[in-house]
Parts: C-alpha cells; structure tokens; sequence
C-alpha cells in the first residue's frame, strides 16, 4: 500500500513538474503561419511555442474583416517578413505640426522601442514643410544621436519647386544611420506663408516615397513604409561564442553571418542554398542549371551539384589518335595556334593606339577642366599682381597624386557633406591638408568668385587664420591645399572628458581672443570684407601650442566695399544661425557675431548647444545661458572643470560679452572688432593682475607632449555632433581617423 501511495506521488510531482517547464519554442507545421496574404515564418509566430522569443510575437487582428498584423503588443502594423536578410517591412508614422497650432512642436508616437529590432540604413529621413526645423532623435547602443534636416520655401509660389527632389526646397531629407534603435521624430516650423502652414516628417523606405509640390498643400498621409532589420539576441551568445550550443539556430545549410557586428547573432543560407536561415535544413539546394542563374556558356554542359553547379565543355571525346579525324584536329589546333599569336599582337597594337588616345584625350580633359575652373584668369591675376602678395601655388594633378600616394583611403582625415580631406606630404616635406569638393556651380558668376576667393585667401597672412597654399584646376572639380593644424578642434577640447581639463580658464580665454582678432580682421582689415557665416568650435582648429586657427571657408562669403548687408539662402548650422539672418535671409557682419557668441557660451559651460535630453527649460542653452546671468546664477551653469566656487570678474565681463552679441536684433550687437579688443583688454588684466598665466616656453613644450599631435580634422556638416574624434596621447592609444574638418 505505501509503495503505491510513493508510485502516485511521484506521478503527481512529474506531472507538476512538466506543466511549470518553459513553452519551447517550435518550428513544426503545427503552427499558424500566415495572417491574411502575410506569411508568418519563424521565429517570428502567433502563438506561444511558435516563436523563438517574445520579442517576435506578432498579432493577427481579424476583428475588421480584413486581417491586420501587428508586431508584439505595439500598433505597428507589419506588410511583409524576410527572414533571409534578417528584415521586416512594417508602416511608420508620420509626424505632423501646424504653425497656427498652440504647440507648434510635435513629438510622433515611440515608433520604435523593441530590443531585437533597429532601424535599416537604407531608409530615408523626409521632411515637407516650409521653414520646417525635424529630427530624428534615437539611441545606437548607448549614445544618443540627433540627426535632422531643415526644408524651406522662398515665397508662396510652388511654381519654382522642383517634383521628385528633397534638396532642401520644400523637400529635405537624408539616409538614417546605420544601426539606430529607439527612436523619435521632432518637428517643429516657423512657416508663416500661405501655401499651408503644416509641416510633416516621417522615415521611410528606399522607392517608397517621391516628393511632389502638392504635397505641400495636402499631404494625408499617416504611416509611411520602412523598413527595420533584426537580430537573434539570446543572452551573450554570438557567432564565435554559440557555435556547439543546441539552441543555436545556425544550424545545416545556414551560417552565422561573420560580418554582423551589432549585438546577438544573424543567420543566412550558405551559397548555393535558398530558404529560412532560421529553422533547421530549411536551407535547400538551388538548382542554377534549372533556374538559369549559371554562367556556364550557350555551349556547354550545365550539372547541377548539391550547393553548386558544373559546367562541362563539348569536346572530341572518343577520337583516338589512329582516327581519321586525328589530322583534321591537329591541323585546325596549328591555325588557332597562329590565329592567336596573330591576335595577341593585334591586341597589343590596339592597346598601345588605345593607351595614347586616352591619354590625349585625358591631357585635353585637363586642360578644358583647368579653363573652365578659371585657371587662366587665377594666372593672369598672379602674374599681373606686382607684388609679392599672392602666393596661391597651381598644384597639377600628379603632384596631388603623388603627396596623398594617389589618394589612399589611409590618407584619408575627413568626410562630410563637402568634400573629402586628405593628408598629403609635398615635395619639400611639408605636410598639408587637401581638401576635394563635392559640389561645384559652372556658371561664370562662381568661377568668378571662386578664383577671387582663392586669390584673397592667399593673400591672408594671419596667425590665427588656416592659410591657403594653393589649389589643383586640372579636374571637374577643384581641389585646395591648406596648411596641416595636427591638434584637433576646439570642440573635441571642450566636450572630451580628458582633453577638457586640461584647457584651464586663461587657455581659453586666449583661444577666444586669438579668434575674434581673426575674425576682426576677415571683416575689417581684409582687402575685401569676408563673412565666414560657419562660425562654431568644429571649425576652430587648435595647433600643439593651442594657437587658435580659424578655418572651413566653404560656406564663407565675400562682400563688396559699397555693400553692409548679403542676400543669400540660409546656410549654417543649428544653433549657431543668426536668427535674425534666418528670418530676413540677410547676411551681415553681425551675424558672425552672434555666433561667437554661441562659442563663447559653449567654451564657458562646457555643454553642447543642442542637447534634448537636458530638462526643457536647459535645451536651448544660449537662453539658459542668458537667464542664469539675469538670475545671478552663473556659477551653476559654468563648466565644472573650471574647477570655481565663486566666479571671477573676468569671466562675469566674458559672459556679459556673449550675452551682447547674442541680442536678436543685429544693430544692438557689437562690432567683431570691438569683441576683439574688449577680450584682448580682458587677457590684458589677467596677465596684469596674475602674470605667472602667461605660458613659458616650457609649459608649452609640456603641453605639446601631454597632448600629443592628432591627425584627425572633423568635416562638419550636418552630420552627428555628438561625434568627437581628436584623442590626445594622455587620453587614448591612437584610433582609427573617422569624421574630420576645419577645411573646406
């Protein structure tokens, strides 16, 4: 009797013990793979045990009649599944924002907030609108990116935008970086015009939407299609840690993919096999002969081969040397024989008549890209300039070649959106930046100006000033050579942790001075009046002795001695723009000054200007900034590495500095000039007050070795912000060069 009771009670402790095991997960034919016309495959699934994971359970809504599938217990509505590119199609939202609205800021819904699921690199960003202002703020791993851009209109007409274009007119848009996760769109705009003043801005798939002027007057779209790709994520396991375990799904015919490097593992179908990756032997052989994806030739024999295929050449089989045939076939192998030899030195004439027609043809190319640059009026004015003043040298496309060892990617310093720069070393040893555009205007206006703007650079001899050595005309689009500033940006000094501390208060007030005497002389003491309109810290270059260079002259404009004021379109970087110069569209002097102003504020908070992750009232830092010195509470929003506890008068006269050229109205700014000499006024105290500040040639040199020379410059764009890459020796081992600038 009690061995029964023992046999009952075990029964019961299995069968208790079975019910609380873990659903596993199932790949059989017993689960429901499909939601109206959507297949469903795994280890995506319905139901519990039918997906691999929570995180890729879907739900077929049926309530409407016609079935709706959504991705786990979210809104977002899935069209299609690729389990093979380890991707899904799924509809996005759209964001919108009216300018009469109360809150003409939007936020769309958190489209996307899953753990195994980011956004693909080959969707776009689209924003429609007039004075339209979007962003996509998100987060790759654990960095936040804010990355956006801004679409204007010139007047209420919608004659002049161009269908099927997003420059910028009307239309903006950019390719979303690769690998962003959780997600939001912001969106705000200023359009004040007739046409419509709603905006809207969403993501979408590369094809899945083309830009039409009407859409600025009724766009009603909701949801847009994008695409997102995913990843197995199953504790730590990789493609080089999961390999032997039973639950890893690269299993037969499917391998891990090698090249992934985001986190968890991907799997894909070897070569030769088509199927889902993801469930076991489901990866099955293609045949290439059937399905005619082989590259066998019309005369031979294909077989197909489990992952492969053979191509098997038609020939003499069966002939034997006592044949009659045997003299036929020897014979016809003596005539190809000759017909060869005949061909190979017609084809090495035809080589050689080739080899110099090309380059004929590439000497004349040259030569008609060297007029059409504006080559021989640059000549004609360095010959015709008694003086010895401009010094532009005519680089030839060799001699560029031959410095960037014919631009090598490892020579490479510099991306973004104009242009690429390259390390080059000339002939003499110097060590020089070469700086080839992207975009380049042919009308005889730009060339114009192109060469005078050349022909004036040359000409700045200022130690604060990154000098123009010279330029190549000889290709479709020219090329500058500027000195070589090998220690970075003044923003990577202010926002690198290391190299932040290390800039103590008189290093940057010098830095500051240095670039408003630059400045200063641009607009006044130039022999025409130069307008950088690009004024921020990523273009402020810092050389080994922090001597302040002021560079990136590709947005700069020149004005003419009987003109104050520019007509131009908007062109800048957020947070730095002139606001007054965004409204009117007229560029002045004083819009240069508010942006030191904004440097000015940033070197002494040491905080990046745009940030949405501060608390509201801090996001837009210049206000902030202006607010604690009304408010007397300057101290809390100064840098931290300035090490204060109570703020000094020199910093409270820099601050009061900023606050003035930051007025929104232009006319209450000061001048640079006067900026200039109230600094140099403000240093002059210092040195007066504390003369042990002044560095010695020693410190300098101490300096010099701490931080070490970088060679990396950041090409600032429109691109991510967030990105710094100048390290010091005392801050990091030496990385790989990515973004760089400071010279357009």
């Amino acid at each position: 009797m009690n061995s029964r009771i023992l046999l009952v009670a075990v029964v019961v402790v299995v069968v208790a013990m079975t019910s609380l095991a873990p659903v596993t997960s199932k790949q059989s034919t017993d689960c429901e793979r499909s939601c109206g016309d959507i297949d469903i495959p795994y280890p995506f699934g319905l139901e519990d045990g039918c997906y691999h994971s929570r995180d890729f359970l879907v739900t077929c809504d049926r309530s409407s009649g016609t079935p709706v599938l959504f991705l786990r217990d979210s809104n977002i509505t899935l069209n299609n599944m690729y389990p093979a590119d380890s991707e899904i199609r799924v509809m996005g939202n759209v964001a919108h924002v009216c300018y009469d609205s109360p809150d003409n800021e939007t936020l769309s819904n958190a489209w996307l907030n899953l753990n195994n699921f980011w956004i693909s690199d080959t969707n776009s960003f689209v924003a429609i609108g007039c004075q339209t202002d979007a962003y996509v703020i998100g987060r790759k791993d654990t960095n936040q990116i804010i990355t956006g851009c801004v679409s204007t209109c010139n007047d209420s007409n919608i004659s002049d935008i161009t269908n099927g274009s997003c420059s910028g007119t009307g239309c903006c848009e950019f390719t979303i970086p690769e690998g962003l996760g959780y997600s939001q769109v912001r969106l705000t705009s200023n359009n004040t015009m007739t046409l419509n003043p709603c905006s809207h801005a969403f993501v979408v798939e590369e094809g899945g939407y083309n830009f039409s002027s009407t859409d600025l007057l009724d766009f009603g779209s909701e949801k847009m299609p994008m695409k997102l790709v995913w990843a197995i994520i199953d504790g730590d396991k990789t493609c080089h840690t999961s390999n032997a375990s039973d639950d890893f799904l690269c299993k037969g015919n499917s391998e891990c993919d090698q090249e992934y490097v985001g986190p968890g593992y991907r799997c894909y179908c070897m070569e030769g096999y088509d199927g889902n990756p993801y469930i076991k032997d489901n990866c099955t052989n293609i045949d290439e002969c059937k399905d005619g994806t082989h590259d066998c030739e019309d005369w031979d024999i294909c077989t197909d081969t489990v992952g492969s295929y053979i191509c098997t050449t038609k020939g003499w089989a069966g002939y034997t040397k006592n044949s009659t045939y045997y003299c036929v076939i020897l014979k016809s192998m003596l005539l190809l024989a000759g017909i060869s030899v005949v061909g190979l030195f017609l084809l090495l004439l035809f080589t050689w008549i080739y080899l110099g027609l090309k380059r004929r043809k590439n000497l004349i190319l040259r030569e008609k890209f060297f007029k059409q640059n504006g080559g021989i009026m640059l000549q004609q004015r360095i010959s015709g300039d008694g003086s010895s003043q401009i010094q532009a040298i005519l680089f030839t496309v060799e001699e560029l070649e031959k410095a960037t060892n014919n631009y090598d990617q490892s020579r490479i310093i510099g991306k973004g959106g104009f242009g690429t720069v390259f390390k080059g070393v000339l002939p003499d040893d110097r060590i020089v930046a070469i700086k080839m555009s992207k975009i380049v205007d042919q009308t005889q206006t730009q060339v114009d100006q192109f060469i005078n703007e050349v022909v004036i650079l040359s000409q700045i001899n200022h130690r604060n000033v990154v000098k123009l050595i010279g330029c190549c005309l000889e290709t479709e689009i020219p090329s500058l050579v500027y000195e070589f500033i090998p220690n970075g940006t003044l923003f990577d000094h202010i926002h690198n942790e290391c190299k932040s501390k290390a800039i103590t208060w008189d290093i940057r007030l010098r830095i500051v001075t240095e670039t408003a005497g630059a400045l200063s002389y641009l607009h006044s003491a130039a022999s025409v009046p130069i307008i950088h309109r690009d004024v921020k810290p990523m273009n402020i270059l810092i050389d080994s002795s922090y001597v302040a260079k002021v560079a990136d002259f590709g947005a700069s404009k020149l004005i003419p001695m009987d003109q104050n004021e520019l007509a131009t379109l908007v062109q800048g970087t957020l947070g730095y723009l002139d606001p007054e110069y965004l409204q009117t569209n007229q560029l002045t002097e004083k819009s240069d000054v508010y942006s030191f102003g904004v440097v000015l504020v940033e070197l002494l908070t040491g905080k990046k200007i745009i940030n949405f992750e501060r608390p509201e009232k801090e996001r837009n830092l210049t206000k902030h900034f202006i607010a604690s010195i009304d408010n007397e509470t300057l101290l809390e929003v100064l840098d931290e590495n300035l090490q204060l506890k109570e703020v000094p008068h020199d910093i409270i006269l820099v601050s009061r500095l900023a606050q003035r050229c930051l007025h929104l109205k232009g006319d209450e700014r000061p001048t640079m000039k006067e900026v200039a000499l109230e600094l140099e006024g403000i240093s002059a105290s210092m040195i007066d007050k504390h003369p042990w500040v002044k560095s010695t040639s020693s410190e300098e040199a101490t300096e010099y070795l701490l931080n070490g020379p970088s060679e990396n410059y950041e090409d600032t764009d429109d691109t991510d912000s967030s990105t710094s890459t100048f390290y010091s020796m005392i801050c990091k081992p030496k990385i790989t060069p990515m973004a760089s600038g400071g010279y357009r």
